[in-house]
């Protein structure tokens, strides 16, 4: 492999010759990622819904949605590298990327996925020594977090949408920091409709689960104090809302996790006595 040549984490090599000066990233939490590795003075392209650091889309061009991209205003930017991710941009909308640009993927369902991804991409972008510096400080945190967990299987439904009622199923990101938190996801087995890692459910199906307690995200479906009232009436058990970027986003917010999820986990285990 010579030194601009790099497998992505969807197995495909990809050749980046030299440090990209024109990133196009597809994906929020990455973006965020960059910026924290330096990076954002060649992040040239983004998403509407990067919104983290504020000023990410203050110079960069505005590229759609990660679901629905403006390819000609990506190719007007002629990038030297392209950031995507195989759950939240489309397979059709990739390939065509994949013809005209170097496209690196990132696949991530674990926290330890999450870690894989920084360090690739700070060889992928020549910042090795700070990505390699944010990876140990996280690997070392969620080290901690483990010692820290409780015996007790806590039992969590986390809602992601409300019409239909969509849950966290398995094997995905979110079911991960689930379990790196000691919680065990409600609806990580059974058959539901749909798909088994994003599942829609019925209010029947949440009483049969019986979840301890259950999470209504702010995204990306943003519930809110109503909809508390609403799921109160139905189940016997808290109700809480949660911060979706703390359990989804799998860039540098990884480090801020094992602290808030300790917090929460005293929260919970408070709610559910």
């Amino acid at each position: 492999m010579n030194s601009g040549q790099f497998t992505d984490q969807m197995g495909r090599s990809v050749v980046v010759a030299n440090q990209p000066q024109r990133i196009v990233c597809l994906v929020p939490s990455i973006t965020e990622l960059l910026f924290d590795l330096g990076l954002g003075d060649h992040v040239t392209g983004v998403t509407r819904f990067c919104i983290h650091p504020a000023t990410a889309r203050k110079n960069a061009v505005n590229i759609g949605g990660t679901k629905k991209l403006h390819l000609d205003r990506i190719a007007s930017i002629s990038p030297d590298l392209i950031i995507g991710s195989k759950e939240e941009n489309t397979r059709a909308e990739i390939e065509r990327l994949w013809d005209q640009h170097p496209v690196w993927m990132s696949d991530v369902e674990t926290i330890a996925d999450g870690i894989d991804m920084i360090r690739n991409l700070g060889s992928v972008c020549r910042v090795s020594e700070r990505a390699n510096e944010l990876a140990n400080k996280i690997e070392h945190s969620f080290t901690s977090l483990s010692n820290d967990v409780p015996t007790i299987k806590i039992r969590v439904a986390y809602l992601i949408w409300y019409n239909p009622i969509m849950v966290s199923g398995r094997e995905n990101f979110i079911t991960d920091v689930l379990h790196c938190a000691g919680w065990q996801n409600a609806f990580e087995t059974g058959n539901y409709s749909g798909s088994n890692r994003y599942p829609a459910v019925t209010m029947a199906d949440l009483k049969k689960a019986k979840p301890n307690v259950v999470m209504l995200t702010s995204e990306p479906f943003p519930f809110s104090e109503k909809h508390i009232q609403e799921f109160e009436k139905e189940l016997k058990c808290p109700i809480i809302l949660v911060d979706g970027e703390l359990f989804s986003w799998y860039g540098s917010r990884i480090l801020k996790m094992p602290p808030c999820l300790k917090k929460f986990g005293a929260q919970i285990s408070s709610a559910h006595q």
